[in-house]
């Protein structure tokens, strides 16, 4: 995702010089020809992420678009306090980017894991929180939160994702993406999981059970015409995010049918249940630890809907 990110971005900053990425001393390797092509749209703001959310903050309310980037937690938690009152109080054009979000830097520990991001960011007024789930997303949203004035989110993976789209998809901030309709449940899905999800609607297909998928690759604002069509046409939905289950995108779905008062339907939140990792592993080890591949995934369904499926591909994620 993060080659897709900055390749765009690097096409989008030829012809746009407002566009400027601030970095926090990291990424060489991945930034270094948007830093040699376009060195005055660049700037290295040093292993200080206060201060490169202050200085992004000024030069988008100077007119630039800025997109500042580090690695997971650095670019938000460390910053929160300039986030809040510089960009989001100032409505100013200040993307943030994350890159590794969930647990992407497995074996780092707590300290790399991105795993409460959504539900802070969430919090914050006039923030758009985007959470592509495969490269050509990823690409997409870039286009999106340039052409979007304000502040916005971008969630990305830390490398080598699976492309999940082969075909031209319609991205639109606030638009989630029907991949795959179903009469029977729902898997409302983000930041990059769609794989798996997808890998559990063929497992519950081959017993003979229809599961819609949705990409929501926008967390805020949620898709709620796409959600509530889901909890008055299918009988269950289950939101999917490499993210603690409270205030994430399981939280906001949430929110969303209690309020709209609709049909009882069964509910889960598939995801981190409120605790830090404490598993050393790569990214598929500890998913596959919390039950966010594909079998994992289809085993909460399982459980929450007391359901028997074909065991065929029990192994495959």
């Amino acid at each position: 995702m993060r080659t897709a990110f900055i390749e765009t971005l690097l096409e989008l900053a030829r012809l746009d010089e407002r566009i400027t990425l601030v970095v926090g001393d990291l990424g060489f390797g991945v930034v270094t020809t948007f830093m040699q092509e376009l060195p005055k749209q660049f700037v290295n703001a040093g292993v200080a992420e206060q201060n490169m959310t202050g200085l992004a903050a000024g030069m988008a309310l100077s007119g630039k678009i800025v997109f500042t980037y580090s690695i997971a937690n650095f670019p938000v938690l460390r910053c929160l306090e300039q986030i809040r009152n510089d960009i989001c109080y100032h409505d100013a054009n200040v993307k943030i980017v994350s890159i590794g979000s969930g647990m992407a830097y497995g074996s780092l520990g707590i300290t790399h894991h991105a795993t409460e991001d959504l539900a802070i960011m969430r919090a914050l007024p006039n923030m758009t929180l985007v959470a592509p789930n495969d490269p050509v997303e990823a690409s997409l949203a870039t286009r999106a939160v340039v052409a979007h004035d304000g502040p916005c989110y971008l969630r990305l993976g830390r490398g080598g994702e699976q492309t999940v789209h082969t075909s031209n998809i319609d991205f639109q901030l606030g638009k989630s993406i029907q991949v795959r309709d179903g009469s029977d449940l729902t898997l409302i899905v983000t930041g990059g999981l769609l794989q798996h999800a997808i890998g559990a609607a063929d497992i519950l297909s081959e017993s003979g059970i229809s599961a819609r998928v949705l990409s929501m690759h926008t967390v805020s604002p949620l898709d709620n015409e796409a959600v509530l069509a889901a909890a008055s046409e299918t009988s269950a939905i289950f939101t999917i995010e490499e993210h603690s289950v409270v205030g994430g995108l399981g939280g906001a779905v949430a929110e969303l049918l209690l309020e709209a008062g609709g049909p009882r339907i069964k509910f889960k939140r598939i995801g981190l249940n409120g605790t830090f990792s404490s598993i050393v592993g790569d990214q598929d080890y500890l998913r596959a630890q919390y039950g966010l591949d594909a079998v994992g995934i289809l085993a909460n369904i399982q459980s929450t809907l007391a359901l028997s499926v074909s065991k065929k591909h029990a192994g495959e994620s």
